[in-house]
Parts: structure tokens; C-alpha cells; sequence
């Protein structure tokens, strides 16, 4: 048995949506479903969720890594000089490349978009758990991660590509999102076992990411998400662990 704690980054706790399941080896359940608060850090709230000897992993939703691209070329940029490296090379990393071949969606660009505040607090919620934990959290690069608490990359918007015909993802975000929300829903309890009230998964974006996180962790466990050709450099960039083509079910 494997506990799962899907995690939608955000820069603030009360937009961050938080979901708990388990994989007990073929299928995967869903716990705890809720969003972060401000009077309790996100690592606090994590840290008090983690079993005692039950292996752990995070599937968190944010980039973990910059281009290797740029910062090679900013380590000795100086303001005014040209930069001889396209945009797409320097501000995208191989992984957000590889999803949008795969899926048909572009991650957002870790830098150049907003989304690097989004990293950077998923990289502080990272170091907050070692500290509170004394673990180190490595990120996990095979499907029986070899600690006791690890972390991954992961994308709910490529998971969903992969789980519905791409032309069919229905909007979901926002306050008019609910009925894109509610076949999302449907389509999930396909794949997860879900709680009894999943009001909140129809009522709120982020906690439907969150759960769509747990999934994919799920499908990086059972071997079921495709991964890096090179090691070395999803090791600096990062990687974004997104269910594979055979994977696919479109009830």
C-alpha cells in the first residue's frame, strides 16, 4: 500500500487544492479531499496526513525545474547583450516539449510565464516538509521509489488529455466550470474509487487538479507514465510524469 498526496500548487494555501489516496498495487482510492488554509502551513497540513510506515509519495502539480538553457546562458549574460538561444529552447524545458507532442497542450513556460512563482512555492512547500519530516524527499525516477517519502512532477491537464479524446476535455475552470467539472467527475470514477461526498470535487478546480494529481501518481507507479530518454537532464529540468498512449480509456 502506497499513500498518494496529490498537491495544485498555487502561491497562496487557500488556492492550493490537497488530495490523499492510496494504491494498494492494481487500483487506487481517494481519502481526503480539501484545500489549503491560512492558519496552518501546507506543510504542516501534509506532514500531519503522512503514515508511520507506509511509503509516500507527492504528485505535485508545478514545475520543479528551470530550462538547462537558461541558465546557462544568463550565468555570464549582461544587461543589453543578445541572448543566441530561440525563446521556445531557452524559456521551455524538454518535458513541456514532450507533453505538448503527446498531448496536444503546452504547459506553461516555467521562464517566462507567472508560473515560475507557482515553482518556486512548490520547491518551498519541498524543503518546509524535509525540515518538518527530516526526510530528504528525493524525486522519484522509477515506479517503486526507493524512500520512504519521494515527490514527482505531474500535469492534470495532460492526464486528462490522455484520459478523454483530446477535442473532448470539457472547460472546467472558474465558476462556470461546474458542469465541465461534472463530466470530469464521471469520467474519474473510472479510474479512482472516490470518497461518498464529492461535492467539493464539482464546487472547486483546484481539488479536482488535486485528485487528477493523485491519479497520476497512480499511473507513474504502476509503470503506466512515460519517462525521460535522458536521465540526466530531467534531473536538472525536471520531468512531468503523464500517463502513456496505451493508457488511455474513453468510456
Amino acid at each position: 500500500m502506497i499513500t498518494i498526496i496529490g498537491i495544485d500548487c498555487a502561491t497562496q494555501p487557500q488556492k492550493t487544492g490537497l488530495a490523499v489516496g492510496t494504491w494498494n498495487g492494481t487500483a487506487v482510492s481517494l481519502h481526503t479531499l480539501t484545500l489549503g488554509q491560512k492558519k496552518q502551513s501546507l506543510a504542516q497540513t501534509i506532514a500531519n496526513w503522512l503514515p508511520a510506515h507506509t511509503p509516500t509519495l507527492l504528485a505535485i502539480d508545478a514545475p520543479l525545474g528551470w530550462p538547462a538553457d537558461l541558465g546557462h546562458q544568463l550565468a555570464n549574460h549582461n544587461a543589453g547583450d543578445p541572448l543566441p538561444v530561440p525563446p521556445n529552447t531557452l524559456f521551455r524545458r524538454e518535458t513541456d516539449r514532450r507533453i505538448w507532442q503527446r498531448t496536444g497542450k503546452l504547459p506553461l513556460d516555467v521562464g517566462a510565464d507567472r508560473i515560475a512563482r507557482t515553482a518556486h512555492a512548490a520547491l518551498t512547500l519541498l524543503a518546509d516538509l524535509r525540515q518538518i519530516t527530516q526526510e530528504p524527499i528525493p524525486l522519484a525516477w522509477q515506479p517503486q521509489p526507493a524512500q520512504n517519502l519521494s515527490a514527482i512532477e505531474v500535469y492534470p491537464a495532460g492526464t486528462l488529455k490522455m484520459m478523454f479524446d483530446p477535442m473532448r476535455v470539457p472547460r472546467y475552470k472558474g465558476k462556470d466550470g461546474e458542469n465541465g467539472r461534472s463530466v470530469i467527475l464521471h469520467q474519474l470514477k473510472q479510474h479512482v474509487t472516490l470518497p461518498t461526498n464529492t461535492q467539493l470535487l464539482l464546487k472547486n478546480d483546484d481539488v479536482l487538479d488535486a485528485a487528477l494529481c493523485v491519479l497520476a501518481g497512480a499511473d507513474f507507479l504502476r509503470g503506466g507514465a512515460g519517462p525521460p530518454a535522458n536521465i540526466d537532464q530531467a534531473k536538472k529540468e525536471g520531468w512531468i510524469w503523464v500517463r502513456t498512449k496505451s493508457e488511455q480509456t474513453d468510456e
